[in-house]
């Protein structure tokens, strides 16, 4: 395991697949690294990649909103990505790109060592908690994976596309603010 000096470091000069071809920027993590609630989306989009922080964008606003819910911001939890590189077009990235970028954050999550892992979406679920993760039938569900809680919502740029799904999404926060209340954080 690195320290968060190398492990940025090394991250930041990441050649392990083609994503590094097109990048502006790593998109590393933000938040606070001593936390117990970790936010994990699948990867950086087009505002990401030009700032060098995930969720910067409308569905970064958006995600800034439901974690408001929970008494959740930006400097009392950590949000990171599966791939720390903006796939083309904003499209999934592929099972080579997330196998070439778990390792940065496996780390992260070594170094925080966070009680709860939210996943926002499917490809964070299918990676995190289980590869047959469906997100439209097992959001909002809680799964254990050694000392650490997870369970995955809706991803906020599904929200924006589909705001149908909102509803369901406060529940899957209303979840989560049960889990910190019972894990007394």
């Amino acid at each position: 395991m690195e320290n968060w000096e190398n492990l940025e470091k090394i991250c930041h000069s990441c050649t392990a697949c083609g994503l590094c071809e097109t990048r502006h920027s790593v998109v590393f993590g933000v938040g606070k690294r001593d936390t117990d609630v970790m936010f994990v989306g699948e990867g950086p989009g087009e505002q990401e990649d030009l700032q060098g922080e995930p969720f910067v964008g409308p569905a970064g606003k958006l995600l800034d909103d439901m974690m408001s819910i929970v008494d959740l911001d930006r400097t009392n939890s950590y949000i990171a990505n599966i791939v720390k590189c903006r796939p083309p077009r904003n499209r999934d990235p592929l099972e080579t790109e997330q196998e070439a970028c778990i390792g940065y954050l496996r780390n992260q999550v070594a170094l925080i060592k966070p009680k709860i892992i939210v996943c926002l979406g499917r490809i964070a679920a299918k990676k995190l908690i289980d590869p047959d993760f469906r997100i439209t039938r097992q959001h909002g569900q809680w799964f254990r994976r050694g000392n650490v809680w997870m369970m995955a919502t809706y991803h906020p740029s599904a929200l924006l596309r589909d705001v149908a799904k909102r509803p369901e999404a406060f529940d899957d926060l209303m979840t989560l603010r049960e889990k910190i209340k019972e894990l007394g954080i």
